[in-house]
């Protein structure tokens, strides 16, 4: 039951992070902040060898430090974003008018597939499929984590500097089907192209995590950003719901290339997906309400 509670308050921060990020970064500097604000997931890569040679609690207890820590930082330091004035209630199916939204949060949930294919799956891969010690993998796979980390900070810093979040966002999801499907081919008939190619998909595969999570905010506007994402996050989470369980059914019956196969197939789905670009500047979204917040450059709280 902790657990549970646990889960689900830490899922509820996603949504309020996001909201600041677009309240108090300019359009040219969201991409690379939204970056640092996704880099964090990959840091969960030192919990298992933590739980491996200091035992669950230690784990288990590092993260409720690291909450602690995150809870003081956001209650000493965080200051919501000004909100633009209302003129009136707000009605209707605002930013979500158009489809526009809808598609973006399709495309995330499709370009989760392939994520949890690989990084699910990795350690039984190696382990298994090509015969590493459980340590070396692990180390491996950690180091290969913490590296996602930089690819999402660099794939923000892309953005900014391009002025659009789903022209990278669009790139990377066909790189990461390429790279995906080479996974399959190593799989299947070459094991040093496999080997290399799951290294590099673990950190491909998460590269877009920021740009859409920026793309909708930026879309939805300060009115709709918070429930945005909050629905953004859901539809991801429903896919991730439904990937291990049906990946493993589908190793144990076929292997490892059949799978790996088949989740190629999904980011080109969602590069297909993907809305155009918007009319207004990447930043200056064509939300219902114009983003006041982003008007002028703040300095973060």
């Amino acid at each position: 039951m902790l657990l549970v509670l646990a889960g689900a308050c830490g899922a509820s921060v996603n949504s309020a992070s996001g909201r600041l990020v677009i309240g108090w970064f300019p359009p040219h500097r969201r991409g690379i902040a939204m970056g640092v604000r996704q880099a964090s997931p990959p840091l969960a890569a030192v919990l298992p060898p933590l739980a491996e040679h200091a035992g669950l609690p230690a784990a288990l207890g590092c993260c409720a430090l690291l909450c602690a820590v995150a809870g003081g930082a956001v209650l000493l330091l965080a200051v919501d974003p000004p909100r633009p004035p209302q003129t009136g209630t707000v009605r209707g199916p605002g930013p979500y008018r158009g489809g526009r939204l809808w598609r973006l949060h399709g495309a995330a949930a499709l370009l989760c597939v392939p994520q949890f294919v690989v990084a699910g799956f990795a350690l039984v891969f190696l382990t298994t499929a090509r015969g590493w010690p459980a340590a070396a993998a692990g180390t491996v796979l950690a180091v290969a984590n913490l590296t996602g980390a930089g690819v999402r900070l660099l794939a923000g810093w892309w953005s900014d500097r391009v002025g659009s979040r789903l022209r990278p966002m669009r790139l990377l999801a066909l790189a990461t089907a390429a790279d995906v499907l080479l996974l399959a081919l190593g799989a299947a008939a070459a094991p040093p192209l496999g080997t290399a190619a799951l290294l590099l998909a673990t950190a491909l595969t998460v590269s877009t995590n920021g740009l859409h999570n920026t793309a909708v905010a930026e879309h939805a506007g300060p009115a709709w950003a918070g429930r945005a994402l909050g629905v953004h996050g859901l539809g991801q989470h429903a896919a991730i719901v439904l990937v291990p369980p049906l990946t493993g059914t589908l190793v144990t019956a076929h292997g490892f290339a059949p799978a790996y196969a088949l989740a190629a197939a999904f980011p080109v789905a969602a590069a297909a997906l993907l809305p155009g670009e918007p009319a207004a500047p990447a930043g200056e979204t064509a939300a219902p309400s114009p983003d006041a917040a982003s008007a002028a450059p703040r300095t973060p709280a």
